[in-house]
């Protein structure tokens, strides 16, 4: 690269070995999946598989669900069975600490009705114990030709792991300071795990990594340091974000950093929910964070200002509010109706300053006006405008240009032969 030359686009980290949970690919040059988590008690077979089928329809590609103990084992395959009556083919993983190596051995449908498996280094156990107890969890994957996340976690950590290098450290003659001694324990757990997996029979294309911490320069720290000595499929993910924007705010600073240096195959955003909030929302918040780094597309960006003294109406943050809505609740209809969708921008702006302009160079775009304007909204479809909007109506005649720029724009094949009729049929 030359001097004062820029770099547009992520990194390109060498190609990491492509791992298939069920039909959704991770790594190998794939798009980066968006995976999420239940909170509700597996054991509960309808509400966890209520919640699995509101976070894929959410557009969760994966979904890892808790088993803890021998109800959750066995409500596994019934859970699978309610989602595949229902068209919900989203894969389950299954979330394994301290008791997996039990709970499979006594309920293996449970290992057949998941996709994948994961694992936590630091709760399988101690000493010769935690070998035996990895190795059963390994056999089973094996056994039914599951992919497996090692997970490291910072607050599960294999102390003994941790200490042994804590006392190389402390040894040498140039210790390091102590987080950065724990930093590569995390590292070195999620690898000696993979290669022990591997010595058991675990093909390199079942196995996906990660190693989660809390804290931001951490885990950009971690993930470089495990990205330069590995190309396994990795996973990120910044555990215990938070609450609200500051989970939004923490989980993007991080994994942006690391998706921009083209590090990560699929990712989640741990949001802690609001009571009673929405457990879709970190789904939402992953698909936003791709989208707006460019990577991945999954639903058309609505453009708004943010408001000025010159905007002293709400009436643009309504529309804009009510567009990005509905927008967001038509996908799933439109995602298979009008491929190509998903890429569509629309602009929802102010007053005169930036409205014209941005408005011409999204999809679709509104200028609404602002403090002292004229009361009348010109409409821009790919640059042109098309048609000035006035009176009390305009929100619902926006939203109606946009549905007709959709079905013109975006036809699917029902739409395209339907169009091909009126065609054949104007001719004769």
């Amino acid at each position: 690269m030359m001097d004062g030359e820029t770099r547009f686009g992520p990194a390109r980290r060498r190609a990491s070995v492509a791992v298939a949970v069920g039909p959704v690919s991770i790594g190998g040059g794939a798009p980066v999946v968006v995976q999420s988590m239940t909170n509700t008690d597996t054991a509960d077979v309808a509400a966890t598989a209520r919640q699995v089928a509101e976070l894929a329809r959410a557009g969760s590609e994966l979904v890892r669900i808790t088993v803890n103990d021998a109800d959750a084992a066995a409500a596994v395959p019934h859970i699978r069975e309610r989602l595949d009556s229902a068209g919900i083919t989203v894969p389950l993983v299954g979330d394994f600490h301290f008791n997996g190596h039990r709970l499979l051995a006594r309920h293996p449908a449970c290992a057949g009705a998941l996709a994948k498996l994961r694992i936590n280094p630091g709760n399988i156990g101690r000493g010769a114990k935690r070998d035996d107890q990895f190795a059963t969890l390994i056999e089973f994957a094996c056994r039914y030709g599951r992919p497996v996340r090692i997970g490291v976690n910072w607050g599960s950590l294999d102390q003994e792991l941790l200490a042994r290098m804590m006392d190389e450290n402390a040894r040498s003659p140039a210790p390091l300071a102590a987080a950065l001694v724990t930093r590569r324990a995390l590292v070195a757990s999620a690898l000696e795990s993979a290669r022990q997996a591997e010595a058991l029979g675990l093909g390199r294309e079942r196995i996906v990594l990660s190693c989660k911490v809390s804290g931001v320069q951490d885990l950009v720290a971690v993930y470089r340091d495990l990205a330069a000595r590995c190309d396994y499929a990795l996973h990120l993910g910044l555990t215990e974000a938070g609450m609200g924007s500051k989970g939004i705010v923490a989980s993007a600073a991080a994994l942006a950093v690391l998706l921009q240096e083209g590090i990560g195959d699929t990712i989640r955003v741990s949001l802690t929910p609001e009571p009673g909030g929405d457990r879709a929302r970190e789904v939402i918040v992953a698909q936003e964070l791709l989208q707006t780094m460019g990577l991945r597309s999954f639903a058309p960006l609505v453009i708004a200002c943010p408001g000025c003294g010159r905007t002293t109406s709400t009436f643009f943050q309504e529309l804009a509010d009510r567009i990005q809505g509905y927008l967001r609740a038509q996908m799933p209809v439109w995602r298979e109706r009008h491929p190509g969708v998903e890429n569509m921008h629309v602009a929802v702006m102010g007053c005169v300053v930036n409205g014209p302009g941005e408005s011409k160079q999204a999809n679709i775009g509104i200028s609404l006006p602002g403090s002292g304007e004229s009361p009348v909204a010109p409409v821009y479809v790919d640059g042109v405008k098309t048609v000035t909007l006035k009176g009390e109506n305009i929100a619902a005649e926006f939203q109606a240009i946009v549905e007709q720029y959709v079905a013109s724009r975006y036809p699917g094949r029902a739409d395209a032969a339907a169009e091909s009729t009126l065609a054949g049929a104007a001719r004769r």
